[in-house]
């Protein structure tokens, strides 16, 4: 891991911030490809510009497959390649055509916008996207998930913020944000939008993998489910996550939603909710733990 990485992660807050297709947003789990790769798939969306068709992924092309593929089948037909897509977080260069001055970058309306105010998250902390992942595998030449295969919540990319701008003005300051599903018209002038930063690297192009990226293959700790359970809500964490007089993750203030094994804490996560918030100042741990994930994703084995 690189000095510059080591330096750019120290953070103050930690979001576990819910994403991608889910029962109620798409109606399906995101896919887990047969090589093990996540592929989290943006909602669908009618007001956005950007069409499942728009979508590129490097992954899927050496599938012979792409987003639209992926959603028409996994919904079979619900979803199609013609239909509106929330590309939002916007993580990865190539999954759409970029003005040279893009940025990473999420946005956030609503009641989850007013718990992130409330929390006080902005620059410097870090958003750690996680979402209903399922097993999935070609038959046929159509996509469908592995039967008897179980749902789990697993971490699929992270975003450090540089930067917090109102949507009002967004793209008065970044013209590139148009395509943003935020900036949209009817969009509220009142979202936020979070944005990384970004490096030069050895050759002096700019590099968005330090400030954003994802996670690209599943690994063990990148889940957060408990892989004996049955539902994807009961997760299994590290056991320094047991609150232990210190304030708990947000909207998981329940003691009996907690429990410490003496090896790992179990918690039973709410149904209900986007942004879930931690404050790294109380569990100094939680800082080693993201920058070790952050730096297996930059720096692979």
């Amino acid at each position: 891991m690189s000095s510059k990485l080591w330096s750019f992660v120290l953070f103050m807050k930690i979001v576990l911030s819910r994403k991608g297709f889910d029962s109620s947003s798409g109606g399906v789990p995101n896919p887990i490809l047969p090589d093990g790769t996540l592929v989290p798939l943006p909602i669908p969306d009618p007001h956005s510009c950007v069409r499942y068709d728009d979508l590129k992924s490097d992954v899927l092309h050496k599938y012979g497959t792409g987003f639209s593929s992926l959603v028409t089948d996994l919904t079979k037909g619900r979803v199609g390649g013609d239909d509106g897509a929330h590309l939002d977080p916007d993580l990865l260069a190539e999954h759409y055509p970029r003005a040279q001055s893009w940025r990473p970058t999420f946005g956030q309306r609503g009641s989850a916008l007013g718990h992130l105010k409330k929390q006080g998250v902005g620059i410097g902390d870090t958003f750690l996207f996680f979402g209903v992942f399922r097993p999935v595998e070609c038959v046929a030449a159509q996509w469908r998930y592995i039967p008897k295969s179980l749902p789990q919540h697993i971490l699929w990319g992270w975003m450090q913020v540089a930067e917090v701008i109102n949507a009002g003005v967004a793209i008065e300051k970044y013209p590139w944000l148009e395509y943003h599903p935020h900036c949209q018209a009817g969009a509220h002038q009142n979202d936020l939008l979070y944005l990384a930063t970004r490096s030069k690297g050895k050759d002096n192009s700019l590099d968005a993998r330090v400030g954003a990226g994802v996670f690209t293959s599943v690994r063990d700790e990148y889940r957060l489910s408990d892989c004996e359970a049955s539902k994807p809500s009961a997760w299994r964490l590290p056991r320094w996550f047991y609150p232990r007089g210190r304030e708990p993750l947000s909207f998981h203030g329940k003691q009996e939603r907690w429990e410490d094994t003496g090896r790992d804490c179990r918690l039973q996560s709410v149904a209900r909710g986007q942004e879930f918030v931690l404050d790294a100042e109380q569990y100094p741990e939680a800082k080693k733990w993201a920058r070790e994930l952050i730096s297996q994703a930059v720096s692979p084995r």
